[in-house]
Order: C-alpha cells, then structure tokens, then sequence
C-alpha cells in the first residue's frame, strides 16, 4: 500500500492534498491510498518495513465506500481485467466513473503481483539459505577427506572445490562479455574492446582502413547507433504510475497559472523584448514542484502568443498524436516516441489523456546539443472550453540518471475563436546544461529563440498555414506550371513534407548520428556520416555519405534566404546543376509570405549531351528561421505524383540550408525584431556515393564531398556579399 506522502522531499513533488478534484484523473488521486477495512488510519505497515520514527497519519478522503470495494473486490476474483463495456457497467452499477473504476482493477492487479513477488522472495531467500549451508558441508567434507592410497589430502580433479568454482564464474563471465560485444559490434561496426576509451560525446576518429571504409569502420552505417540515448528509456513501473497521475495533474495547474499571471511572476523587459520569469517569484509561487534546479543546470522559460489556423480538435489530436506532432514540429523535434499510454481520454475525445513520451529537440546545426526530454503529456478539457496539454519530465522516477534537460511544466492552452481558428498561448520552461553550444550559436540560445516558446508558437503558426494548403480542393490561380489537378497538387505536397522531414531528422547533433569532424575546431568544420540504404522505398539503395558544416554570415537571414530560394540565382551555388539554366515547372504558394512554398524546378543541361534533371524544393520561413530544402527526383516517378499517385515510393535525398537569425535585436517600439544582424548558415548534403550497399566507401568519396561543401559556401559567401556591397 503507497504511502499518502509519496510527494516528500525526495521527488520534491507538489503535495495536491486538501485541494477539490478538477477532472476525473483528480478523482482517482486518492485511491492509492484507501483501506480496504474503512477505517480513518493507514493500516501501518509490518515486520522489517515498519518505521518506528513515523506517526500513523489521517487516510485521505474516502471516495469507495465500503460497498464500493467490497463489489469490485468481488469481481476481481471471477474478472481480473474487466474491458471497457464491464467498466462502464461496473461503474454505473457502483456509481464510479469508469476511469476510476479502471485504475482501481490496475492498483488492485499491481497489489496481488506485489504480494506474489513477496511470497517468491520468501521461498528463493529459504532456498538460497539451503544451498549457501550445502555448499559449506561440502567444503569442510573436501578439506576433511583424504586419499585411501597415500592418506594425503583428496584430489578434486586436480583442483579444489573452490577452483572449481572460480573457473565455472571466470567461464560465465567471459561469454557475458563476448555476449555484449558482439551485440555492440552491430552497433558500431568493431569489437567493442578495441575502441579507445573515449568521453562521452567525443566524435570517433576517422578510420580509414586500407583507403576504404568497410562494415568495419567506426564512420558507422547504422543510423541508431551505441550511442542513443532516447531509444534505450522503458515505460513506467506500474509502482511509478499513481506518482505520474499526481505529477501530471499538478503541472496542469502550473501551466494554467504560468500562461495567465502577469506582473510580477513575468516581468516586461525595459527594451520590450519579451518577457523574463522571476526565478524568486516562481519558487515562491511553485515551492515544490519537481525540485531544486540540480547544480551545473541554468534555466529558460518564455511565453507567447498567437492566432492560428486551425480549430482547436485538430491543435489537440496533433499534440497527442505523436507521429503528427514530430511531423508538424519537424524543425525542433529530430525524435519522437509514445513508451505507453496511462489514459486514452473520455467522452471519445482527449479530454483526460494522459502517455509517458520520449523525445529530442533541436537546432538545426550539429554545432548545438539536442536537448533529450523523458516526461508525461496530459492532455484536459476546462469549464471554459479551453483545452490545455501540458508536458514535464519524469527524470526523479530514474534513480542514478544524470539529465542534460529537464522540462519543467512546459505546453500551450487552446481556445477557440468564432471563426474556426484558435488563440494558442504556449509556456516553455527548461532546466538545461548548454555549457557544449558553440560560441556562434549561443546568443540565439540564451535568447530562448532556439528552443523556446517563440520558436514552438512561430513554427506551429507557419505549419497551420501550409496545412490548410494542403487542405484545399482548388488550384488557385497564383499556381503555375505542370500541376492538373488537386490529388496531383496535394500529392507534391506530401512528397516536400517527407522530404522536408528526413532533412530535419539528420542535420542536427542527434545521440543518433554519429558524425566525424574533418578537420579541426572551427565553426565552419566539415561533419560527415555514412548510412546505408537498403530495403527502403523512399530512398535509392546504396552507400549514402552526409556532410554538413555552419558559419556565420554578416548578412540579415532574409538576405540569405531569398539568394537560396530564388531559382535564377541557384547557378551561381549549386555546382551540381553545372551552370544550367534553371526554369520553375510547378509552384504551390503554402503560407502568406511569398517565400512559403513548394516548387519543381528544372535545370538545362548546357551540355546537351547530359539529361535534363528535375529538383523539388520547399522553401518556408518565419520570425525565427527559415529552410530551402531540396531533392532531385526521378522524371517518371514525378509525373506519377504529379497525376495524383503515391508519393511514399519516390526515392529521395534530400539536401539544403537552414537560415537562423544570429540573436534577437531590440529596437525601441512595439515588438522585438528578429534578424535584422548576422546570420548563421547551416549547409548539409546527402550524396549517394555507391549503388551498392555492401560496397566500402573510398577515401576519394569522402574528400569529393568534403571538396564540394567547402566549395558550396565558398560560393555562397562571395555571392552573397557581392551582392550586399
């Protein structure tokens, strides 16, 4: 039986005791902590668990009656694990709600099996107890024994009994070990015992072999390597859920308080650049909460807000739908997962959902960390119509982890307008070691810019805008060229969505890209990776190498972008085009800035001899970054989307630039300008090196490309700045 304060000072939760229940997770809260006899103190507990410094405390308010439980008591013995229908009749039989009637049989379930695993220790400590007294006979019969024909002591196999033991111990260990490395030579391409002993984080060295990289090369094929932290996070303990209910709902309360005080939880900056949380405020205002901020941690929180696109049912089933939510927040989320799901809703709906979810959040640039996230996603419906998902992390439930970032109660409240759009105001609050940010990207880090509410809220406005385009029946009239008809136009759609999303997913500094440096130290350095492809409709088979680097321009990003999108400028950058003219067959206008969209470009060879080579490419932008990402398709493939066809078997690598802003600029009135300064460039590329993918990549592959991208920004740099002189 869980103890009432299991919020103490150990999880330095929030203790929600005396506060009225807001929905039906609130009016299951106590459950964990009633007494099956009704009687107004805990039954303490026995034998070696008994604390003889605890005072019997007050058994919280009952919501069962004795009835209650002595009913579903009942029926847990001929039913275990009722379905859905048996809940619901159960609870209007009981008069509970069948949620409450649901966590109720999952308690009660987790009781037995904690019972069981009780009598099973029991039984195995007497039987260990029995061998450990067999074992000591049988070393004093050994050193009492002696040999008939000389009377010397006896001979076990020219060895005593506890050599014997020894060798079988040593033996077990050494196939444990061969065990583990060979599962990690999957992983990274050697016997795990030959690679050096590196820190953590530290790139590989390049391993060039005989000239050629094999399977053999730490420069590792696979694309979830050793090294990924996120996909090794399980689910919750059953032992843990009660204590994740309680957090949950107490971070909804945090978020509904964060999102409408003022003055002085948020102080207004004197340059009207936003706003800044007062640490002692909130410490006052939330004294608990997950705990003190662990040393070497600092914290970042912002606010904002805006109106978008979309009516509040499909914002909430994008944010509880975790393949959507990756999808629609793409630039920031590189991974995505659901470890399981606590609460489904009621009613149909999300009201009341509640899932333990892992993820990854990024900067576009491999020069900055992406911030790993283990938390709980509730979801809640309030009187007044609005809808609030709410996130924090659950990092005090892994005992001995050491977290990089935690999220403190992070998410957005949903209200609904009269004409089917939404006003969403987004709250984000972190605790997080930024200390391996490189010095270029720190400006626009510190400014919140990169990870904070600003960027969730800017990204969710511009992707509603392109939703709706992908929405419509039409062809406006602004669209041009090859498309006929609409299942032609939101097909190309979906193919730039999938491309934009695999250029994301592999430019930035994930635990599961295994990136190698080229040179030295420098912000402008070459980072390269190979992958293998195979088995894979979406992408052409073969050995595919990725480079990227990042710099800084002294350029407005505005500048940059609309060089990198316009077709008429791209001979003067994309050496791959060879100086061909470039002609735009197709344009699909998706947001209300120009540079919204998604075209198919043309190039004409000026060798005639050469085939003619056709590139899709999605720019977008907004106040906090912009991205022209591109790919060459294959003509027939193209002309089967461009008639409405599956878009999922059309090969792609995606390549392109993202454009950040290189910090905030204030300026004296109204609303701070962003991007007005530098710029800082991200250029990565994927080049599929060999058609075979069990061939070994050659040191000339990787100086090819390594030549390229250098060549690339060179030509960047001198276009752009001819320009702007």
């Amino acid at each position: 039986m869980f103890q009432p304060n299991i919020f103490d000072s150990h999880h330095h939760l929030l203790d929600m005791s005396g506060k009225s229940p807001e929905n039906e997770l609130d009016l299951i809260r106590d459950e964990e902590f009633e007494s099956r006899s009704g009687n107004d103190i805990m039954e303490a507990p026995s034998g070696e668990d008994q604390d003889p410094n605890q005072r019997p405390k007050k058994k919280r308010y009952h919501r069962h009656t004795q009835n209650q439980i002595q009913e579903m008591e009942s029926f847990f013995k001929e039913c275990p694990h009722p379905d859905d229908k048996q809940r619901k009749d159960l609870g209007r039989q009981l008069g509970l709600e069948p949620l409450q009637v649901k966590f109720w049989f999952q308690n009660k379930r987790t009781q037995m099996k904690s019972q069981h695993e009780r009598h099973e220790n029991t039984q195995l400590r007497t039987e260990n107890e029995k061998l450990r007294a067999e074992n000591i006979r049988y070393k004093e019969a050994l050193s009492n024994a002696t040999c008939p024909n000389c009377g010397g002591p006896a001979a076990v196999g020219e060895m005593s009994f506890d050599e014997q033991h020894l060798r079988i111990e040593n033996a077990r260990l050494r196939e444990e070990i061969d065990r583990i490395s060979g599962i990690a030579a999957k992983y990274v391409g050697k016997n795990m015992l030959s690679f050096p002993n590196l820190p953590p984080g530290t790139p590989r060295p390049l391993d060039l072999g005989g000239g050629n990289f094999g399977p053999q090369t730490s420069l590792s094929g696979e694309m979830y390597g050793a090294t990924d932290l996120l996909r090794s996070v399980s689910g919750p303990t059953d032992v843990d859920k009660p204590i994740i209910i309680e957090l949950a709902v107490a971070a909804m309360e945090e978020l509904i308080r964060m999102a409408h005080t003022g003055e002085p939880l948020w102080i207004p900056s004197s340059d009207n650049s936003g706003e800044t949380l007062s640490e002692d405020e909130y410490i006052q205002t939330f004294p608990r909460g997950i705990g003190p901020k662990p040393l070497g941690l600092k914290s970042e929180a912002s606010r904002e807000s805006a109106v978008v696109i979309m009516n509040h049912n499909n914002l909430v089933e994008i944010l509880m739908d975790v393949n959507q939510w990756q999808t629609v927040f793409s630039t920031i989320v590189s991974r995505a997962m659901t470890l399981e799901i606590l609460s489904t809703g009621v009613a149909g709906n999300y009201n009341g959902a509640l899932q333990v979810m892992s993820a990854e959040f990024q900067v576009p640039s491999p020069l900055v960390p992406t911030r790993e996230i283990y938390f709980v996603r509730y979801c809640k419906q309030h009187a007044d119509g609005t809808w609030a998902v709410v996130d924090v992390s659950l990092d005090n439930l892994r005992p001995g982890s050491i977290s990089k970032c935690r999220r403190r109660p992070s998410g957005c409240l949903i209200q609904e307008l009269p004409n089917g759009y939404s006003k969403v105001t987004w709250v984000e609050h972190v605790e997080v070691d930024d200390r391996a940010v490189h010095n270029i990207y720190r400006p626009i880090v510190n400014s919140s810019l990169a990870f904070g509410a600003r960027r969730w809220v800017a990204t969710l406005d511009r992707q509603c805008e392109r939703l709706a385009s992908v929405m419509a029946n039409n062809i406006s009239t602004g669209e041009v060229g090859v498309i006929s008809s609409p299942e032609g136009r939101k097909s190309m759609l979906k193919l730039a969505e999938r491309m934009v999303l695999s250029f994301c997913t592999g430019v930035g500094a994930s635990t599961a890209l295994a990136w190698t440096t080229l040179s030295g130290s420098g912000s402008d350095d070459v980072r390269v990776m190979t992958r293998k492809s195979m088995d894979d409709p979406g992408r052409p088979p073969g050995i595919v190498l990725s480079a990227a680097t990042s710099f800084w321009l002294p350029v407005p990003p505005k500048r940059v972008f609309d060089f990198l999108r316009d077709e008429n400028s791209r001979s003067e950058w994309d050496i791959l085009s060879n100086g061909g003219l470039v002609q735009e067959m197709a344009h699909i206008a998706n947001g209300r800035d120009p540079g919204n969209a998604v075209s198919l470009l043309r190039v004409n060879s000026a060798n005639s001899s050469q085939s003619n080579m056709l590139i899709l490419q999605e720019s977008c932008t907004d106040s906090t970054g912009s991205f022209v990402i591109y790919a060459p398709v294959d003509v027939v493939a193209m002309n089967v989307v461009l008639s409405g066809g599956d878009p999922d078997y059309v090969a792609l690598l995606p390549s392109g630039f993202a454009i950040l802003p290189d910090g905030p600029i204030h300026q004296g009135g109204g609303l701070p300008e962003v991007g007005s300064g530098g710029s800082l460039l991200t250029v990565a590329f994927q080049i599929l090196v060999d058609s075979v993918p069990t061939a070994k990549l050659s040191l000339g592959s990787v100086a090819t490309v390594n030549s390229l991208i250098k060549c690339t920004v060179e030509r960047i740099k001198s276009a752009i700045m001819c320009d702007g002189a």
